[in-house]
């Protein structure tokens, strides 16, 4: 959610005219994020995030839009994109893509409660089920050929222990098949920064573009490996039972995906080393940027890999 295209105030007012929104009062650029250009908008009905997209397309956009209604219309709590007059979600602006949503209350945090994390794992596994019944349908662009493909890139700038651990890690996967592990709508993205609380209490989760069709299981993993991860790139056991804890009251786990979690959290570890590597090698340029440190990730790679013992997943009787 950086800004690399700049808007104007008699731009975005303009823009506004097709709302029923009332008057701008303010906005903002967001720095937090890497991938769209992001704004506090301010107008005199409320507040809302308006995303310019740089890079998915008109023809990719409804997807993520829809489900976002979707999700809210279902009580994930999640930002409901603001139709147009037209009752249209999608607009342009300044030559790109562009939606404004609902801005939610809260702020993220840098360092979960137990509750934060029991809170977020019932809500995560509450999308994953209704998200079952969302009709639309999107691969994971960055999944395993991705992977591939973007460390052929990253390689030549690496160091000779950090390709060691690439080149192992991708022959390691490489060995496992998830094909028959239950798979749906995940949000593929749900770091720290894309949940808001108030207090201990979940008030949103935000940025779905990244949403995709993909084992559940490793939605579980990315959300792990952030929320759960202590200083030293271990896995907080506390946090990550409570955080899997309150997954299962929404959903349980079967003994398949019990086996394959070690396999899974690493496979979440490598994806976001990845994306952040080629972020930091080949940055893009913008007015607003933020890039993330790949050693993160680096690290807890290593750490599993160097067999740290692991929380085991918790199997619920007769789930399949």
């Amino acid at each position: 959610m950086s800004v690399y295209t700049r808007v104007e105030r008699h731009e975005l007012e303009e823009f506004l005219c097709h709302y029923r929104l009332g008057a701008l009062v303010d906005y903002s650029g967001i720095s937090a994020g890497i991938e769209n250009t992001n704004y506090f908008v301010t107008t005199g009905s409320g507040r809302y995030v308006l995303t310019l997209f740089e890079a998915l397309t008109k023809q990719e956009l409804p997807y993520f839009l829809d489900l976002m209604a979707h999700l809210s219309e279902h009580d994930v709590p999640s930002a409901h994109p603001m139709p147009d007059d037209q009752g249209h979600y999608l607009r342009h602006l300044n030559g790109k893509p562009a939606a404004l949503v609902m801005r939610l209350a809260g702020r993220s945090v840098e360092t979960p409660t137990l509750k934060q994390c029991a809170a977020l794992g019932k809500a995560l596994g509450h999308l994953h089920v209704v998200g079952q019944e969302f009709n639309s349908h999107r691969a994971n662009l960055r999944g395993p050929h991705w992977w591939h493909t973007t460390a052929e890139q990253v390689k030549p700038r690496l160091d000779s222990e950090q390709a060691k651990l690439l080149q192992r890690e991708l022959a390691f996967q490489k060995q496992h098949s998830h094909d028959a592990l239950p798979r749906g709508v995940i949000h593929a993205d749900l770091f720290r920064d894309n949940a808001l609380f108030e207090d201990d209490v979940l008030t949103g989760i935000i940025d779905f573009y990244y949403a995709c069709d993909d084992v559940l299981l490793y939605d579980v993993a990315i959300t792990a490996n952030d929320w759960c991860r202590t200083d030293t790139s271990q896995l907080d056991t506390e946090r990550l039972a409570a955080l899997l804890e309150g997954y299962q009251t929404e959903r349980g786990f079967s003994e398949a995906e019990a086996a394959a979690w070690p396999v899974m959290l690493r496979a979440a570890a490598l994806r976001f080393w990845l994306s952040r590597l080629k972020d930091k090698l080949f940055p893009r340029e913008g007015e607003l940027t933020h890039i993330h440190d790949p050693q993160v990730f680096q690290r807890i790679l290593q750490n599993y890999s160097n067999g740290q013992v692991l929380f085991p997943l918790p199997v619920t009787p007769n789930c399949g």
